[in-house]
């Protein structure tokens, strides 16, 4: 076993010492003569929340540093990291001429086919090409909800 698989574990010590002092001081005295069910939920949930905060705490700035990475000629005028623009039909789905349920139906995009997005969005129906079945690519509106990021 390696010293990396219990990162968590100081937070949760130091969890369990921050609910020891504030059960100490926030509960009554005869409640801590002797050991209790409810003493032991007490120092339990308080070394989990106290600890699960701790570990957020110290992760927030690493998440935010990566999400700010992005490069700015990779973001595309939608807002879409290129690495993004790729997605795969969760199910079959209907590639329509404009956005909108009522729009003509020009192609039903079967389940797993992989769509790029175009950048252009209204609402929830994003602009694709999707490759047609004469091996043509064929540009359309979708309904973003049934899309799934490739390799989600």
């Amino acid at each position: 076993m390696h010293f990396a698989q219990f990162h968590g574990a100081p937070a949760y010590a130091a969890g369990l010492l921050v609910a020891l002092v504030l059960a100490c001081w926030l509960t009554p005295r005869a409640w801590w003569r002797r050991p209790t069910a409810r003493g032991l939920l007490i120092l339990g949930g308080g070394a989990w929340c106290v600890g699960s905060m701790l570990l957020w705490a110290t992760q927030a700035p690493a998440t935010a540093a990566a999400a700010t990475s992005v490069p700015r000629a990779a973001v595309h005028d939608a807002g879409i990291p290129s690495d993004a623009r790729a997605f795969r039909v969760h199910r079959d789905l209907n590639l329509r001429a404009q956005a909108g349920v009522n729009a003509p139906r020009l192609a039903i995009v079967p389940a797993g086919t992989q769509l790029t997005v175009t950048g252009q969005r209204d609402g929830d129906w994003w602009q694709v090409r999707a490759p047609a079945a004469d091996g043509a690519v064929a540009t359309g509106w979708v309904s973003s909800l049934w899309l799934r990021r490739d390799g989600e």
